[in-house]
């Protein structure tokens, strides 16, 4: 199937196109960026939710569950599931798990694994690519699951328009971790599987940490203000009327689905909050900054890696680095100078 016929099928609502583009997303194959491209201009219409959580918060079920709700709502879902890399393959380990065991046979639920493909954030770049997909689609809920949370999970940002992240009850250590910085990033905290002991303990720490994050200035957490920190200018998370969002805690027991009712609510409370402030704009704009720097780092670097091969291989520079001939910033000043002479010879051409 050629590339302009994969996209005139993929946007007549054609699964299986759907389901093609995104392998040759995942894999990178051939013609994938053009195919991306191609797709960008139809997106702009689904609502982009990040799930993340330690590993046993019940994220796969509760994801499970919002997406039944969803389709009993008459809306289509996208769902994307990070899976940890395999080592020696690349490829998702647990890829072949059923894990949306509510939703399987639903056409208009598109179920997705996808490796994290070695990303310290957990998320690669092709899976932007794949939310570009199934938004180019028409779906209308787009959730992306990823691998647990901490420090490394942030990436989840650069994707999602709102960040669910799921703490289990009675777990300190847990609601400790955020402190490390993922506190920052969460729009709504879920404690779920709230039937058990020591979810009303942690709620409540969680209420604590959300008013009193960075030195007792209430309302500073949700990942506006992480995001927002990001430009220099200082941008404000208010909207016109001067409020700004405060990150909110639902209970849920996702196996059962209480509570899920509500936490959908949230969600479109949080989503009614992007577009009345302007701050899904404003998200918009970093996040597409962000995925050029990211393609400009990722595309210099091949086209270093290939000079450096025609030039003998980085074991020749390593050699030399050893003699103390050369240094190893000499060594990228010299594989730098190409690129350098020319922009210079571009700039004086303008």
């Amino acid at each position: 199937m050629s590339d302009p016929e994969l996209v005139e099928q993929l946007l007549a609502g054609k699964h299986r196109a759907l389901a093609r583009a995104i392998t040759n997303i995942e894999d990178r194959e051939p013609g994938y960026r053009e195919l991306v491209s191609a797709l960008h201009r139809h997106t702009g219409g689904a609502d982009v939710i990040g799930v993340t959580g330690s590993p046993g918060s019940g994220k796969s079920t509760l994801v499970d569950k919002l997406a039944a709700t969803y389709r009993e709502r008459g809306l289509t879902v996208g769902v994307i599931a990070i899976d940890p890399s395999s080592p020696y393959t690349g490829g998702a380990v647990l890829g072949d798990r059923i894990r949306m065991g509510s939703n399987v046979g639903d056409m208009d639920v598109f179920f997705r694994s996808m490796s994290a493909r070695g990303s310290l954030g957990g998320l690669s770049t092709a899976t932007a690519d794949a939310v570009t997909a199934l938004d180019a689609f028409g779906k209308d809920k787009i959730l992306v699951e990823t691998v647990g949370a901490g420090q490394n999970e942030i990436d989840i940002v650069k994707t999602a328009d709102t960040v669910m992240v799921l703490v289990p009850p009675g777990s300190g250590d847990d609601v400790q971790m955020l402190k490390a910085g993922i506190l920052e990033i969460g729009d709504v905290f879920v404690v779920n599987k709230a039937d058990l002991e020591g979810a009303d303990r942690t709620v409540q720490e969680l209420r604590e940490m959300i008013e009193y994050q960075e030195g007792g200035i209430p309302g500073t957490a949700g990942h506006h203000g992480a995001v927002a920190s990001v430009k220099e200018s200082g941008d404000s998370q208010s909207d016109e009327t001067g409020e700004d969002w405060q990150a909110a805690i639902v209970e849920t027991v996702a196996k059962r689905g209480e509570g899920v009712e509500e936490l959908l609510e949230t969600l479109a409370e949080h989503r009614a909050y992007l577009d009345a402030s302007g701050r899904r704009e404003t998200q918009a704009r970093l996040r597409y900054a962000e995925k050029i720097r990211t393609l400009l780092r990722e595309d210099t670097n091949e086209l270093l890696a290939e000079e450096i091969e025609r030039r003998g291989g980085l074991d020749r520079f390593v050699d030399r680095v050893l003699a103390r001939e050369t240094d190893p910033y000499a060594v990228a000043d010299e594989l730098l100078e190409p690129v350098e002479a020319c922009l210079d010879g571009r700039r004086g051409r303008e």
